[in-house]
């Protein structure tokens, strides 16, 4: 059984985020009796975004298959930061052109002002950096990231690929093999209460 406050959270993404990496938590977290509303900049509630499915299959990075569309649920330019109360970041080639966008970094600068919990997963804290909230705090990130959250400076700190790092209200993860970890680590932030 789970107990927990209603809460809303917020899902921020883009065409080609990670497949699992939205996947997994919109549905992990709605089960959980969470709201959430996923959204991508220039696109409205019931329009799609494709999404990219990344393997780790022993080469020297990870490689890139298509992924399922996913219907987002919510509509971006509707989007008030303290209508939520966290913000998910997921991966995939998604943060690499959201960031660029001046509303996507002043939404995640209004969670940071106020420490409500943002997970961060694989390249998802390229948002971050670009928002420049990871002045000195420690997190991780797929490892191809690390230069950029030093350079926004912060301190990178490699993890197993299935384990997350929390650094106040600010939880990351490597890639989609660390779920069970950062999504743990995220409910504890929201003060969810499992009881068996």
């Amino acid at each position: 059984m789970i107990a927990m406050k209603s809460k809303k959270i917020l899902i921020l993404t883009g065409d080609y985020v990670e497949d699992y990496e939205v996947m997994v938590p919109f549905q992990a977290l709605s089960a959980l009796g969470y709201t959430v509303h996923a959204v991508c900049p220039g696109k409205k509630s019931g329009e799609k975004i494709r999404t990219a499915v990344h393997d780790f299959e022993g080469d020297q990075t990870y490689t890139e298959k298509p992924g399922h569309d996913f219907a987002l649920n919510a509509t971006f330019a509707k989007v008030k930061a303290a209508d939520y109360d966290a913000l998910v970041l997921p991966g995939g080639p998604a943060p690499e052109y959201i960031r660029l966008n001046p509303a996507v970094l002043d939404i995640v600068r209004q969670f940071d002002k106020v420490k409500k919990p943002i997970a961060a997963i694989c390249h998802g804290v390229q948002v971050l950096a670009a928002a420049d909230v990871l002045k000195g705090r420690t997190c991780t990130a797929y490892p191809a990231c690390s230069p950029e959250i030093r350079l926004a400076g912060g301190k990178y700190t490699q993890v197993p690929v299935d384990q997350a790092h929390v650094d106040g209200h600010l939880v990351t993860a490597p890639a989609w093999p660390a779920h069970p970890a950062w999504l743990a680590a995220f409910l504890d932030l929201l003060g969810a209460k499992i009881s068996i």
